[in-house]
């Protein structure tokens, strides 16, 4: 896994870093049909690394598709957050994010350019409690945001204000 500070540039807009042998069975398993389109959105969203959001899926798709709409991409993210083939990434932080990592994680989110960067779980030191809480909450996933500055906003001199 990358270091939380790390940020990846990914592969090239244009390869195919990672090819679905079946795209069909994976859409009728979650209950959709599958389209020339949102098989490229798919390959495309699984060979960025990240927390992507539509516009940055979009400016690739389009490099393979030149006559998708940003509306498309956006309509098709969503049906695959719904139907459960992605997860978004937290939903506080005003912008559609797609979690591409599916090994158990948390955010770090900066509160000044708003990147999001992934650290494992043992670097929090938590343990997340699966099974119901009291009140009879049933926990599906545990997801923590640590909200402070990245570094690159640390050196131009940002000052966080501490909140409780």
């Amino acid at each position: 896994m990358n270091s939380p500070s790390q940020q990846q540039a990914g592969p090239s807009p244009t390869a195919i870093p990672f090819q679905t042998p079946d795209f069909r069975a994976l859409c009728a398993e979650h209950g959709i049909t599958m389209t020339h389109q949102r098989q490229v959105l798919y390959e495309v969203m699984r060979g960025m690394h990240g927390h992507p959001s539509p516009e940055e899926a979009y400016a690739r798709v389009k490099k393979r598709i030149p006559a998708i709409s940003l509306a498309t991409v956006y309509k098709n993210i969503h049906l695959f957050v719904e139907s459960g083939i992605f997860r978004e990434v937290s939903v506080h932080h005003g912008s559609l994010r797609v979690e591409m990592n599916s090994t158990p994680h948390h955010h770090l989110v900066c509160s000044e350019c708003r990147t999001i960067a992934d650290i494992d779980e043992e670097h929090l030191g938590l343990t997340p409690h699966r099974g119901k809480l009291p009140g009879g909450f049933l926990v599906q996933r545990f997801s923590v945001d640590v909200v402070g500055l990245c570094p690159a906003c640390q050196a131009k001199g940002l000052k966080q204000q501490p909140q409780n």
